[in-house]
């Protein structure tokens, strides 16, 4: 059947199921720790897929997509596309990411993969005990994520820099004139910004940030009421006449660090933590997945990221394990597939708990990350699922592993935005970039405070285990130390056919931990079951990071939770808010997709 008469069953099956909502309730409506979301949803929105013949930019607000693909006809690369659109998203999405932030990079030059770490970094006075209270116990997430503790030196600017010198086509300082100008001028509030502003309740508390974001009432800013944010387009000025060093160092530094070190809880970041951040290169995670027609090569970004690790295991665990039923139903994964989607997903994140944290401090089992994609270790481990739900999903040890870590406690992570970019070139990016909780540290930083606006604070080093050792005193991988980078979950992935070296898809998500899930259910759809990535990115999101299964809620039918809990499982169904964006190759040249349940969209010509 052709792709567009898929796409329109895959749209009705989704329409039919938001008709039928009232004939089944969830099982809780209560959020736990492990359905956290790090925004929340603000209903659907069909998306059409949208198909170019040269270039194509997917991003999560239509202005950041309209800067990026301005930059592509201007004879830019996917990279400097890529940076004009996250200086955009940093202004109209500054929930999610921005400049105060990190971010993850995959590049492709049309010859080889590259790995750009912008993670945020613990400070140097940082300990394991960072988010140990006087009593011995941890903090709640609420008081750490507020504090000035959480905060990471960010990342992301410095490895854009970086990144460009290597494949930038255009100067550097032109890759800010849209958020410039935007700035300056003004952007509508859109309607995802102004309910998850409403509804926030912590960023009124921070004073800069409430005069910018909120009338004198203390009522988020309209809908469509033009948002100027003069403080952002002067830092971004000095960001394009100096480069990064105009974050990393003077007056913007020090506004940082007097951010970070203001009540309640100041955290110990300094302005040497600052100067010295350092982007890193790394290796790319590559792996092969077969399937009937073709292998493909999978290349994700490796620790700190758990992403491409976990994918790769999910997606290696169901090739060896046997479908009892079909693996869609009706159009959608059915009850079966996500009893074995999710048994799979319990041993690679029991994996993670075990093995993964920054390398540059923590060795990998085995020595070799690659280790825990082998596989005749993933063929071992998935003897370990059956028709019931294991009761707990314990981790494996690759052969030649000699480590000893505890596993991580159960933890909520949050976070990001996401663009993928295919230049006329053949020359592709994927790049993950986060502040992590939905406005970050909920801390503003201004350099002037007679000038409005400014950028806001990540508050990233929740991502390490507030738990630093377990009761044997077995110290945890992802333990809190100076200098560090907290485990990620982000995912920004590239696709090729093995036997070609053809690229063939960029794509990934935010979504906190479940940003596995999300990417994993972007690769499933489209290598494994012929979709095109808007059909991949429609289907419902389930999954699960510790405890119940989750399903989204109002998207599968009945019979799949009896099914589910019929084999043990516990189920929730909750809303998960992916930002999917891909774009993938096509006979007549690309087609993007961008997520429902976002703002986003694909642009190119």
């Amino acid at each position: 059947m052709h792709r567009t008469a898929l796409h329109l069953i895959a749209l009705s099956t989704l329409a039919l199921l938001s008709a039928c909502t009232a004939l089944h309730q969830p099982v809780s409506s209560a959020r736990n720790s492990s359905a956290e979301q790090p925004e929340a949803a603000t209903g659907l929105t069909e998306k059409p897929g949208w198909a170019y013949p040269r270039q194509a930019i997917a991003a999560a607000h239509p202005l950041a997509a309209a800067a990026g693909l301005q930059m592509l006809q201007a004879g830019g690369s996917a990279l400097d596309a890529a940076i004009a659109a996250q200086m955009v998203l940093g202004l109209v999405e500054p929930q999610s990411s921005g400049i105060g932030g990190g971010a993850l990079l995959m590049h492709f030059d049309g010859h080889q993969v590259a790995a750009y770490d912008g993670r945020e970094t613990a400070p140097a006075g940082a300990g394991p005990t960072l988010f140990v209270a006087d009593n011995g116990k941890p903090f709640t997430l609420e008081e750490a994520v507020r504090s000035g503790r959480s905060v990471g030196v960010p990342g992301a600017v410095r490895m854009l820099e970086l990144a460009h010198r290597q494949h930038g086509v255009l100067p550097w300082a032109r890759l800010f004139e849209p958020a410039i100008a935007l700035a300056e001028k003004g952007f509508a509030v859109s309607p995802r910004l102004h309910t998850l502003l409403q509804s926030d309740p912590h960023l009124r508390k921070d004073p800069l940030a409430a005069r910018f974001f909120y009338d004198a009432q203390g009522q988020a800013w309209p809908v469509n009421h033009l948002l100027r944010n003069p403080e952002y387009a002067h830092v971004l000025r000095r960001l394009a006449d100096e480069g990064s060093s105009a974050l990393h160092e003077g007056q913007v530094a020090q506004a940082i660090v007097q951010r970070t070190q203001a009540a309640p809880l100041p955290g110990s970041l300094n302005l040497q933590d600052v100067r010295d951040y350092q982007a890193r290169q790394r290796e790319p995670l590559c792996w092969d997945h077969p399937t009937p027609t073709r292998t493909y090569r999978v290349c994700g970004f490796p620790p700190p990221s758990s992403g491409a690790i976990a994918i790769g295991q999910i997606l290696g665990l169901l090739a060896h394990t046997t479908a009892h039923q079909p693996e869609r139903l009706g159009g959608l994964p059915s009850p079966d597939f996500v009893h074995r989607y999710t048994e799979a997903s319990r041993l690679a994140f029991a994996d993670r708990a075990q093995y993964v944290a920054d390398p540059d401090f923590v060795a990998p089992p085995a020595g070799r990350w690659s280790s825990l994609l082998d596989p005749n270790y993933l063929e071992r481990r998935s003897q370990l699922i059956g028709h019931l739900a294991m009761k707990s999903a314990p981790p494996g040890q690759p052969s030649g592993t000699t480590a000893q870590w505890s596993p991580m406690p159960d933890q909520v992570e949050f976070g990001t935005s996401h663009i993928s970019v295919i230049d006329a070139q053949g020359r592709a990016v994927a790049l993950t970039t986060t502040i992590e909780a939905a406005f970050g540290a909920r801390r503003m930083v201004t350099t002037d405070a007679a000038r409005p606006g400014g950028f806001l604070l990540n508050n990233q080093l929740t991502d390490f285990s507030f738990t630093p050792t377990d009761a044997q005193g077995r110290p945890v991988a992802n333990r809190v130390e100076g200098g560090k980078r907290p485990r990620s979950s982000m995912s920004p992935t590239l696709v090729f056919d093995k036997a070609t070296g053809q690229l063939l898809m960029s794509g990934g998500s935010p979504g906190g931990a479940v940003i596995i899930h999300y990417t994993a259910k972007l690769l499933q759809g489209t290598l494994n079951w012929g979709l095109n990535v808007q059909q991949a990115i429609d289907l419902p999101n389930f999954g699960a990071v510790f405890g119940p299964v989750l399903l989204e809620r109002q998207r599968f039918p009945l019979r799949t939770r009896q099914d589910l809990e019929a084999r043990g499982h516990e189920v929730m169904e909750v809303d998960l808010t992916s930002g999917l964006q891909a774009i993938e190759k096509t006979p007549s040249g690309w087609f993007g997709g961008a997520d429902p349940r976002r703002e986003g969209v694909v642009r190119g010509d």
